[in-house]
């Protein structure tokens, strides 16, 4: 005979048609709609597994699991949720749930899932509910394609396996690496991040493991490298897929064995850190090139998370912005609204940086916004301005470094800077449009420019001595 189900679930209609594709396989299910009742079913008799939702009539189904384990330690449990967030995700995790099911869910897959659930031999632990993350986590989004990463994320959370998180630039590969560390087994430690991509090949092992005292010319004093920074927590290696050939092996061999030596040193020092690596580069290519180890790749692609571009999740997109008009006013930036026709105008757009994009859109709007409620009337012109020369169509938006490498050799045809005056010309023939922008934008308020420009009030009014710029010049140039 197969094991009994309970189901928790307020809602009539979903509870109907999870019944009915349960009885089908031949299960017998009991449906509830309370906590209360749930407690009095069990209390009569012994389920194999119990499907409930998280708001129920009378409270939150997961906050009171804590006396479900205590009255039935072996039954297995599958939280199901139209509360899609990261948070409901980690919390079904932490309650040693089965599997969590955002709604909507695929019903095929729940019923192969109990099928698992109902035969898995290991029984779940009794334990506590965990109490609530700690509010302000990383990630923003309720979408099918964001409720895949929530979910590959939990898988991960309570053990040490390396992660590969891929995505284009903008995504968010280092906010998801901060989740998996902050709510993780060794959120405790440190959280240390690297670019791997900005170390050269020969500087590799210096900066990664560290060196001792005099182990080559400029080595004044013992330094400890990114590894052993990392003790007890989580390295994040950026932008792996950069990473020069000959820094790959030295990496591969550190990964292999385990165990490092500073430069210059004879220590092994055995490495007790999470290792989660990222890169916005197709890898499968680059190892068929030549120039991405294939042993690496496998290495760290224990756990790939593979995260959607924004324009694949666009019904994230008002959210998203919400988020971050809340994030620049707790910054500093004057408080700002969202109207519905606003969000729509931001959710139609490609936004092809992703979501580094649209947040350093939104904090545009909330700097430059003359009304608390922003609309379209506000939203328009800007985009007119980010976007004056469209690229042609199916041609992808030239990246910032290849634009700036064009107007550089274009500026050095023009200009003949002396010898050893290259880099300060340049700099102060690009600096000063920048500025002028900016304060212009801001009309002429050096606070406000500055933080449009991500720097310290007093740079930005040294370097505008330096270009000898009135800041009322810049008021009215756009």
């Amino acid at each position: 005979m197969k094991s009994r189900i309970l189901l928790v679930e307020d809602d009539a209609s979903i509870a109907l048609v999870i019944t009915a594709a349960l009885e089908a396989e031949g299960y017998k299910v009991s449906h509830c709609v309370s906590i209360a009742e749930r407690d009095r079913l069990l209390a009569e008799g012994q389920f194999g597994l119990m499907l409930t939702d998280v708001v129920l009539t009378d409270g939150d189904g997961m906050e009171t699991l804590g006396r479900v384990r205590a009255a039935a330690p072996h039954m297995q449990v599958i939280i199901l949720s139209a509360q899609n967030t990261l948070d409901t995700a980690v919390r079904a995790s932490d309650t040693g749930a089965f599997e969590y099911f955002p709604k909507p869910f695929d019903l095929d897959e729940l019923v192969r899932t109990v099928r698992q659930a109902i035969g898995a031999s290991e029984s779940v632990s009794a334990g506590e509910v965990a109490e609530d993350v700690a509010p302000g986590l990383p990630l923003v989004g309720r979408s099918a394609a964001m409720q895949t990463v929530y979910r590959m994320i939990t898988r991960v959370l309570r053990n040490d396996l390396t992660v590969l998180i891929l995505g284009e630039s903008g995504t968010g590969k280092e906010l998801v690496a901060e989740a998996i560390h902050q709510l993780g087994k060794r959120s405790a430690g440190p959280f240390i991040a690297v670019n791997t991509a900005a170390i050269p090949g020969d500087l590799i092992e210096s900066e990664l493991f560290g060196h001792e005292k005099g182990a080559f010319t400029g080595a004044v004093a013992r330094r400890i490298g990114k590894f052993e920074q990392a003790r007890g927590g989580t390295l994040f290696l950026d932008e792996i897929g950069d990473m020069p050939l000959e820094a790959q092996t030295r990496l591969l061999r550190a990964l292999q064995s385990g165990r490092i030596r500073r430069v210059g040193g004879t220590e092994e020092i055995t490495l007790d850190c999470r290792i989660v690596a990222a890169t916005n580069r197709d890898l499968v290519p680059m190892i068929a090139a030549g120039t991405f180890r294939e042993d690496l790749y496998y290495r760290l692609a224990v756990v790939p998370i593979a995260l959607p571009p924004l324009r694949e999740r666009a019904d994230d997109i008002e959210a998203l912005a919400r988020h971050f008009l809340v994030r620049a006013a707790a910054e500093g930036l004057p408080r700002r609204q969202l109207n519905a026709a606003g969000a729509a105008l931001l959710a139609r757009q490609p936004w092809r940086g992703n979501v580094r994009e649209l947040r350093n859109f939104v904090y545009r709007l909330a700097l430059l916004a003359r009304d608390e409620v922003i609309d379209v009337s506000t939203i328009e012109p800007l985009l007119a301005l980010d976007r004056a020369q469209p690229p042609a169509a199916g041609v992808p938006r030239s990246e910032p470094a290849a634009d700036f490498a064009e107007a550089l050799a274009s500026w050095l045809t023009q200009e003949e800077p002396a010898e050893g005056e290259l880099y300060s010309a340049a700099l102060a023939a690009f600096e000063r449009p920048l500025f002028l922008h900016a304060l212009a934008a801001t009309g002429g308020n050096q606070l406000r420019a500055a933080r449009l420009l991500g720097i310290n009030r007093n740079t930005l009014r040294k370097r505008l001595s330096d270009l000898a710029i009135d800041p009322d010049e810049a008021v009215g140039r756009i």
